[in-house]
């Protein structure tokens, strides 16, 4: 029997392989996009917080970013490629950057393969997007 850990991962990994839902662009995100974005944000948060913290993570925290500079959330340092890059955290580069971050900054130290289907990457934006949004 599976318990703890072992059984929420089970559960998510049989969630993230069901099919996306579709979406129009332009429109608000549905609820069910809003919950397949957070089941994607699950590969996501071993590395990132929602929130401004850094403590025990090795990838900058996510609270406020978008709108923001990269490179720019106070209390991580960054690699010098993406200090570098000049990029705003925006839908259209967090879609690029999510697809694959060493095709848009070489040099990055993030190490992640990225996400290949534009709908998984629109799904986790609207996710990011709601759930970073400074309150």
């Amino acid at each position: 029997m599976l318990r703890g850990r072992h059984a929420s991962l089970l559960i998510a990994s049989a969630l993230l392989a069901s099919p996306p839902v579709a979406g129009r662009a332009g429109e608000a995100p549905s609820a069910a996009d809003l919950r397949r974005g957070q089941l994607l944000f699950l590969q996501c948060r071993a590395c990132h917080a929602l929130g401004t913290e850094t403590e025990g993570k090795v990838g900058p925290p996510l609270g406020g970013v978008m709108g923001r500079q990269a490179a720019a959330a106070p209390g991580f340092t960054y690699s010098t490629a993406l200090a570098g890059a000049g990029l705003t955290w925006d839908e259209a580069t967090l879609d690029r950057w999510l697809q694959q971050p060493t095709a848009l900054v070489p040099g990055t130290s993030m190490v992640y393969a990225g996400l290949a289907k534009p709908e998984d990457r629109r799904q986790l934006i609207a996710y990011l997007r709601q759930a970073t949004a400074a309150r």
